[in-house]
């Protein structure tokens, strides 16, 4: 069977990873997008696209019988369900066996086997796969659980059969606790996942998660591809995943690989998967799950392997065999992957808008797996990962060293990431010695706040940029010229948080001369572009800076893997207001930042005279008053008092009056 084309039902980064294999199998991508998505990346990189419903994922993206219209209207054989969403829901996988669309994925009746976690625990004891010690059984009354978690022992987990994600999973350290824990997983499990089913598990305590990636034809032939470290989690979320694992041995990994396999027979499967352990501090591995899918981390197998795993799904769903053996895979140096995240680096919580600067590491080694682009947003209805930064070297040393350049080089300006909590665990001792386990970001207290104080560095790069840079790259007003001239010392008040800083500027030449409070700097242009500013130091020593405005007027500067949010407050009026059009033909006066309309002081059709106040804006807590630049008519006033304007809008029209 050969696919003309393929619809791929997801969105963000994974869409992207298969459109890309897609390309370059020959294979026309097709994509579906929700109303909030309809200028997304992969919309724009797509063949052809369909909008499939409202921003709510439950109304457009987990829709099955919108996908399979859309497959049908747009012309796809197979459905690749990327990862989350559908890709591993049975219902959806027999639509499309119905509907007589391939799913790129396992059967139904595989995803329907391991999808929940007692039916998985049970295939796995019956292909002799070890589990940790617990209790799976039918009866859920509580006088029964509560026997069955005093014969187990403490410290136990209670945990939900369906999902995943740490939803409906409780850590009880004695008898006396679990009644209440029992209540709070079933009670949990019931509002995520529809079902209160539960079963008990003995507590590994600090325990590494070690997952095995598996592939499968439909002409009998089951491999495994090695193992992935994810132990670095938070809320149970993986952030940090690597291969191979350092607490492996080749012993060790070949045992867990074969018992993957014969996990992955037993459930009848075909396609990629992931069969997951839990692994003690003595060597002993459980099994935890199987995830039916794609995973998130896939990258990491790819890059130690050299193998494909997209174009691999694909050629397994269009019924080709495997084209190697177990015996023909290999293993070459170490890949570690981490998961960017538009959230605050202390407390996880998301966060939202728009990218004002994505600028991505390059060089050897270094893969960025990304849905979003500069201009971009991060929106409420879907999950915040940004990206994923996957780095690979020779060795796990020559990896981590990659990985800290690569986080350094990484430039991603007007939201709050999770980079600092990503530059910390990759400077951590015990990261680097390998000594990872779930409970890792905890037990290291691993603090990843963003910067409080400003470098005396970005204040220089922000005082150049904004009496020079800014009017070379971007002029927003002739009279903003004047900062160019030579030996006049310019105020400049800039404020980083609770901090202000008064500064004089003078500039000489190339060099500039910069007094702070406590410092004074002098520097010199190397370099300026649109985004970016190059300055050398006294020392000889280049920095090179990422910088952009956003919408509100910030600066906003990326130095060295950390992001500075800076404010100006400049009055606006005449000077500082942009002119877009000169001589008879009209002007249009547009407001630099945005603000509210407080006080219109001329009508349309009123003459004034050079230096009459038109308007009073309110911006950056302060009243301004913008004046006439010259004499003329006022042609129109697109705003009443009290209207809120945005940066750039056209805030007065005034014809110049004939001499």
């Amino acid at each position: 069977m050969t696919f003309k084309r393929i619809l791929i039902a997801n969105r963000g980064e994974i869409a992207v990873r298969i459109i890309r294999a897609c390309r370059e199998l020959g294979i026309s991508p097709a994509v579906v997008y929700s109303e909030a998505d309809a200028g997304a990346l992969h919309v724009r990189l797509a063949d052809v696209a369909m909008q499939i419903g409202p921003p709510a994922a439950a109304q457009s993206y987990l829709r099955g019988e919108k996908l399979i219209a859309a497959a049908q209207a747009l012309g796809a054989e197979a459905i690749h369900p990327g990862y989350g969403f559908l890709s591993e829901n049975a219902a959806f996988a027999r639509m499309c066996r119905e509907a007589g669309i391939v799913f790129i994925g396992p059967p139904a009746e595989a995803i329907e086997a391991m999808g929940g976690k007692i039916g998985a625990r049970r295939i796995a004891v019956e292909a002799g796969v070890p589990v940790a010690p617990g209790y799976d059984g039918a009866d859920q009354s509580e006088a029964t659980l509560a026997a069955e978690a005093e014969r187990i022992g403490f410290p136990l987990l209670v945990k939900a059969s369906a999902g995943g994600g740490g939803k409906g999973m409780r850590v009880v350290n004695s008898l006396a606790e679990f009644p209440a824990a029992l209540e709070g997983a079933r009670r949990e499990a019931g509002a995520a996942f529809g079902d209160a089913t539960v079963f008990l598990e003995r507590l590994i305590l600090r325990p590494r998660h070690v997952e095995i990636q598996i592939l499968a034809d439909s002409h009998g032939n089951v491999v495994h591809l090695g193992e992935r470290e994810c132990s670095i989690q938070r809320r149970h979320q993986k952030i940090l995943e690597e291969s191979p694992s350092p607490a492996l041995s080749p012993e060790l990994r070949s045992a867990m690989g074969a018992a993957a396999v014969r996990a992955a027979r037993a459930a009848g499967y075909v396609n990629a998967g992931t069969v997951e352990f839990v692994l003690d501090p003595e060597g002993n591995y459980y099994f935890l799950e199987m995830n039916t899918r794609l995973q998130v981390e896939h990258p990491v197998t790819e890059l130690v392997t050299g193998l494909d795993l997209v174009r691999l799904q694909i050629a397994v769903a269009a019924g080709e065999p495997l084209p190697f053996t177990q015996e023909q895979v290999t293993f070459r140096g170490h890949a570690i992957e981490v998961r960017l995240y538009a959230e605050d680096p202390v407390t996880f919580l998301p966060a939202i808008g728009k990218l004002a600067l994505l600028d991505p590491p390059l060089g050897p080694g270094v893969r960025v797996d990304s849905g979003l682009t500069s201009g971009d947003e991060v929106t409420v209805h879907y999950d915040p990962m940004i990206a994923k930064l996957i780095v690979s070297g020779a060795d796990r040393h020559a990896a981590i060293d990659r990985l800290r350049r690569a986080l350094d080089d990484y430039a991603v300006l007007g939201l709050t990431t999770n980079l600092p909590l990503l530059r910390a665990i990759a400077a951590n001792p015990a990261f680097v010695e390998g000594a990872t386990h779930t409970g890792f970001l905890g037990e290291q207290q691993i603090h990843a706040a963003p910067p409080k104080t400003l470098p005396n560095h970005v204040l220089a790069a922000a005082a150049v940029w904004a009496l020079q840079a800014e009017t070379q790259v971007a002029p927003r007003s002739p009279f903003e010229n004047r900062w160019r001239a030579d030996g006049i010392e310019t105020p400049l008040t800039l404020t980083f948080g609770h901090e202000e800083h008064a500064l004089r500027v003078k500039r000489a030449g190339t060099t500039w001369h910069i007094h702070a409070a406590e410092a004074k700097l002098t520097t010199q242009v190397a370099s300026l572009r649109a985004d970016e500013l190059i300055l050398s130091f006294e020392n000889a020593e280049r920095e090179r800076f990422r910088i952009t405005r956003d919408a509100a007027g910030d600066l906003l500067i990326g130095w060295r893997g950390d992001a500075y949010r800076l404010t100006r407050p400049a009055p606006l009026s005449a000077d500082s207001v942009g002119r877009a059009g000169h001589g008879h033909d009209g002007a249009s006066l547009t407001a630099p930042m945005p603000g509210t309309l407080v006080k219109v002081l001329v009508s349309e059709g009123e003459t004034v005279a050079e230096g009459q106040p038109l308007l009073v804006l309110e911006a950056m807590k302060m009243e301004h008053t913008v004046v006439a630049p010259y004499a003329g008519i006022v042609r129109r006033i697109p705003f009443k008092a009290g209207s809120s304007v945005t940066g750039g809008a056209d805030l007065i029209e005034v014809e110049a009056q004939e001499s």
